[in-house]
């Protein structure tokens, strides 16, 4: 019985190092994390939501990372899916009390045309294959092998994503203008 005891002790210990670790390793790129959070949501209490929700994701699915060595781009990954999933909540929900007489949101017929909004709302309406692309290249710096190793795609299809979402940007914004 007291070598049982023993044994579970010892084994709590190993769980809680490896908790530490894992968790050490995620705050080392909290920064960059929470920018591609922001970059997604467009605000800082979401953001940091999200990198809570990508922790607990990770956290839960650390069996399914095979390859020890890709951890930051299997990390960044789930942190995508998890806004991805929450942008797509919100098109789902519209609060009643944001629902104007007209049956619009209010503020839209005082939305200001500036160049920034004018390339936010065309990397929004831009499929998402083509906005992952954009963002982490852009709004991130990352080379085409990062993204590639993100998204899990060959640099080559990279390559031809971000050539033809800058494609559908250019004609886009030269139709709106």
């Amino acid at each position: 019985m007291a070598g049982t005891l023993k044994t579970e002790e010892a084994e709590q210990r190993v769980r809680h190092g490896e908790e530490e670790r894992f968790f050490e390793r995620i705050d080392r790129q909290s920064g960059k994390l929470y920018s591609i959070a922001y970059s997604y949501l467009r605000s800082e209490a979401d953001a940091l939501e999200m990198l809570q929700e990508a922790s607990y994701r990770s956290w839960a699915k650390r069996g399914s990372l095979k390859n020890d060595q890709l951890f930051d781009s299997w990390l960044i990954r789930i942190l995508i899916n998890c806004c991805m999933d929450e942008l797509r909540r919100r098109k789902r929900v519209i609060p009643v009390e944001q629902i104007g007489e007209r049956g619009s949101a209010p503020g839209m017929a005082q939305m200001q045309s500036s160049d920034q909004s004018d390339l936010e709302h065309v990397l929004s309406n831009l499929p998402q294959k083509y906005q992952h692309v954009l963002i982490l290249r852009f709004y991130h710096d990352m080379t085409l092998a990062e993204i590639a190793e993100i998204l899990g795609k060959p640099e080559s299809t990279v390559k031809s994503r971000l050539y033809r979402a800058l494609k559908q940007m250019r004609t886009k914004l030269e139709r709106h203008r």
